[in-house]
């Protein structure tokens, strides 16, 4: 009964991972939070080291109990960032090994499923079906799963809790300036996903185009001689060029739209800047 559960192919990829690495995820999960207070850390430090440390207000400044004069306390708050850097590299270090090897793992084990399925296809079906076809399947087109096996959890809540990280740090200087670093995020929010999507389906085009590009190369092997006897081969490379063609054009829309997305992105992410720097350096120089 075990092994029929173990066989039994998962209808999406996050009902695959979350099946057979519970306990890996939300060990992952726990190691991203951890890592929160760190980076809090390594931005509120610099803050201390320029408006106390350096400017000499409010010193000296007692410590445990033991008061630190200017030069002690800066060296005190540098080494301490120092140390903040460290342990906040060493988390994304470790957490990066293990999803790699989390990745690495279920990916064999999802080639394995997807082999074992194929064998217990029935006979008629491998007459419509071609090695061609199926080989990309377990092979290449698996291949970017194992990365993305590791970061189906623990990469959202990394990204998502690293921008509330920082969005708390901003309210906590100035609930104005965290508004005006949000104000632009709804719109962010509504359109890049709909621009996305367009290359997802793109994506999934390019995969299909790849199969039966795969299929007819199986195909046109298997019949080298009859063709050569009968003269298909011009026949056979007029399709294969078609073939290259299409995928071509699939992958070039991809790129355009890809790259479209991240310059929109891009470009979103940097108009707050460049208010804050015409706005409020207009504000400056009016005093």
């Amino acid at each position: 009964m075990r092994k029929g559960r173990l066989n039994r192919m998962e209808p999406t990829v996050y009902r695959f991972i979350w099946r057979h690495s519970t306990r890996q995820q939300v060990f992952l999960l726990i190691l991203t939070l951890a890592s929160f207070p760190v980076l809090y850390g390594t931005l509120e430090l610099p803050k201390r080291i320029v408006n106390q440390a350096i400017s000499g207000k409010g010193l000296p400044k007692a410590i445990f109990g033991i008061e630190l004069d200017q030069i002690t306390y800066l060296l005190v708050l540098c080494t301490t960032f120092l140390a903040l850097v460290c342990i906040n590299g060493l988390f994304k270090f470790y957490i990066n090994t293990y999803k790699g090897r989390l990745g690495e793992r279920l990916l064999c084990l999802m080639r394995y499923d997807l082999c074992l399925r194929i064998m217990r296809f029935p006979a008629p079906h491998f007459r419509h079906t071609s090695p061609g076809e199926l080989i990309p399947i377990i092979i290449a087109e698996l291949e970017p799963v194992g990365g993305f096996i590791g970061d189906a959890v623990a990469l959202p809540v990394f990204q998502g809790g690293t921008l509330l990280t920082m969005l708390v740090f901003m309210f906590a200087q100035d609930w104005a300036l965290g508004l005006a670093a949000v104000s632009l995020y709804p719109l962010q929010a509504w359109l890049i996903p709909r621009l996305q999507r367009r290359v997802n389906q793109l994506n999934r085009e390019r995969v299909h185009e790849i199969r039966r590009f795969s299929d007819r190369i199986g195909e046109t092997v298997r019949a080298v001689p009859t063709l050569r006897a009968n003269g298909g081969m011009p026949v056979r490379l007029a399709q294969a060029s078609a073939r290259l063609h299409s995928i071509y054009d699939i992958r070039l829309k991809i790129f355009q739209r890809k790259f479209f997305v991240k310059f929109l992105n891009n470009f979103m992410n940097s108009l707050v800047p460049f208010f804050f720097y015409a706005i409020g350096g207009y504000l400056v120089i009016l005093g």
